[in-house]
């Protein structure tokens, strides 16, 4: 019995998809520049392999049975995926990258990043897509070819971007903090800096005190925090003060949704609680602290220069270089009131 690991080739495949599609051996044989005969061994030579019969020979035309339309449909989806892999090939071969990693800072604006997912994806599909807000546009390459990179996105917190950064867990980092120990290899760049506001719901306690909020105000309320999502850098926390009782969540949009409703206080990104700030939602107090801003920064390893980046990785650096787009990825958060 002939080895069904050796049968089943490609070629024994296109047969099976010639047959189907014709519905006879003799068309199938013209299609594929064979003689009938030879068609007919083939199929014999791969049901002993397989062990089962792929053809009704009761029928005067080329009827699959239940094995063969199996055969068939599987046989389908591996030539499908074998050309999807030589195309990936093809195109790691010309500078893409197979997959490129990029970690978020929970801060930055959603809608800006999916932006720019979709432009680049419409680079991959060979479509015209344009980013409004970010400025970004998805233009083929000069020689005309197209991206076969997956992309795959994280959400990071305080120092866990940076840490996903230098333990080589992604190739682009955005909203990095730029005073973090630099191994070394890495590249950073300026994004923007965001300004952060000391926030409660008008309900809360804290809403009607007129005067600055000090320390000890502060450390008998609840705080709302982020957590830090590094594994093996120190952690960072911003704002707590000794002895606080603290609602920790996992990630901004939860703190946001905490102090709306009255379950602690804390800063937030300006940009993002703007419109609730405006339609009442929630109140800006000043504190004797007063009120921070945070510089971020995008960055990559970069070992080896710039000129040796993947194509994929050095599209999303030339967006990054637009004004528009860092400053969309500092502003825009845009979202549903309350």
């Amino acid at each position: 019995m002939p080895d069904r690991l050796h049968a089943l080739t490609p070629d024994a495949l296109v047969m099976m998809d010639a047959i189907a599609r014709t519905g006879s051996f003799a068309a199938a044989a013209r299609e594929l520049g064979k003689v009938p005969s030879a068609l007919t061994y083939s199929v014999r030579q791969l049901e002993e392999a397989l062990d089962a019969l792929l053809f009704d020979r009761s029928s005067r035309q080329a009827q699959l049975t239940a094995a063969g339309s199996e055969l068939l449909q599987e046989g389908r989806r591996l030539l499908q995926e074998m050309d999807a892999v030589a195309n990936r090939v093809q195109r790691v071969a010309q500078g893409w990258e197979t997959q490129l990693s990029i970690s978020v800072e929970d801060i930055l604006s959603v809608p800006t990043v999916f932006e720019l997912v979709e432009a680049f994806c419409g680079l991959c599909d060979g479509r015209a897509v344009t980013a409004g807000g970010a400025g970004a546009a998805a233009v083929a390459s000069a020689d005309g070819s197209r991206p076969g990179t997956r992309l795959r996105l994280r959400t990071d917190v305080l120092a866990g971007t940076w840490e996903a950064l230098v333990t080589a867990q992604v190739d682009l980092a955005l909203g990095v903090k730029g005073d973090l120990p630099n191994p070394g290899g890495i590249e950073l760049r300026p994004l923007g800096e965001m300004a952060f506001v000391f926030c409660v719901a008008p309900h809360h306690q804290l809403a009607g005190v007129e005067e600055a909020l000090d320390d000890a105000r502060l450390v008998r309320q609840r705080a709302v925090a982020v957590a830090d999502t590094a594994q093996r850098l120190a952690p960072l926390t911003v704002g707590l003060l000794p002895g606080q009782d603290v609602l920790t969540v996992p990630h901004t949009r939860a703190k946001l949704e905490a102090i709306l409703r009255g379950l602690g206080c804390g800063h937030l990104p300006e940009p993002l609680v703007r419109p609730h700030l405006e339609a009442g939602h929630l109140v800006r107090k000043h504190t004797t602290q007063g009120d921070r801003s945070v510089r971020l920064f995008y960055a990559w390893r970069a070992e080896r220069g710039r000129h040796s980046l993947g194509r994929a990785l050095q599209w999303w650096l030339e967006q990054l270089e637009s004004p528009t787009t860092r400053r969309a990825l500092i502003e825009r958060h845009a979202g549903p009131l309350r």
